[in-house]
């Protein structure tokens, strides 16, 4: 199966002293082979930040 489950977790809010969000989401492992970076909401900060993936 091409398509695995991926959690990504923000990487600015533990600088800040606040609890990390996170997300699940889906990537394709044969077209996407690095680690996915997006830009998400985080709502302890209440701004969009980047969320690297974490597994």
């Amino acid at each position: 199966m091409p398509r695995e489950m991926v959690i990504l977790e923000c990487t600015e809010a533990r600088k800040e002293g606040k609890p990390p969000s996170r997300y699940i989401t889906s990537r394709n492992k044969k077209t996407q082979t690095e680690k996915v970076e997006l830009m998400k909401y985080n709502r302890f900060l209440r701004r969009h930040t980047l969320h690297k993936e974490v597994k």
